[in-house]
């Protein structure tokens, strides 16, 4: 699949798709998850330190992720969130534990400024699954909701 960066407002994304749930129309898989984990310094020589001091350094982070994907559909691609951020020692209790959140914890815990560091991503396996996550990112963008779920006047996004 060719992965490619996606220019769309994750908060818009998410707010869209809980509009989605909540009108029991949506026709895609959301999983969200987050990870606590310890990033190491030890590999980057660029930092000016002696190698004792770099074998010391590290950071706790929180990596959230939201994926969606289309439930049933004849091209696979995957449209992904992610939110990294610095964690405070008191929060790094379940430290590389990977653990599944909903919908609106993914929205209320990861999605505010200045949160973290976050990316939306794309991936496509063809220029037709291509053509079905651009149609749906343009629902999303002009904030469009069908009853069905889907895109009919175009072609199915699912």
């Amino acid at each position: 699949m060719e992965t490619y960066p996606v220019d769309t407002d994750p908060e818009q994304i998410v707010r869209w798709l809980l509009v989605e749930r909540e009108r029991g129309t949506t026709s895609l898989d959301v999983v969200a998850s987050r990870i606590n984990e310890l990033e190491s310094f030890a590999d980057q020589p660029q930092l000016p330190l002696g190698d004792e001091d770099r074998d010391d350094l590290s950071e706790q982070v929180t990596v959230a992720m939201l994926e969606i994907m289309p439930r049933h559909a004849a091209h696979e691609w995957r449209l992904t969130i992610s939110v990294e951020e610095d964690l405070t020692p008191s929060e790094s209790d379940n430290e590389d534990e990977e653990e599944e959140i909903d919908l609106d914890a993914f929205y209320l815990e990861f999605i505010r400024p200045g949160r973290g560091t976050v990316n939306v991503m794309a991936e496509a396996e063809d220029a037709d699954a291509e053509a079905d996550l651009n149609r749906l990112l343009a629902a999303i963008e002009t904030n469009i909701h069908v009853p069905d779920g889907s895109i009919r006047n175009q072609r199915s996004l699912c």
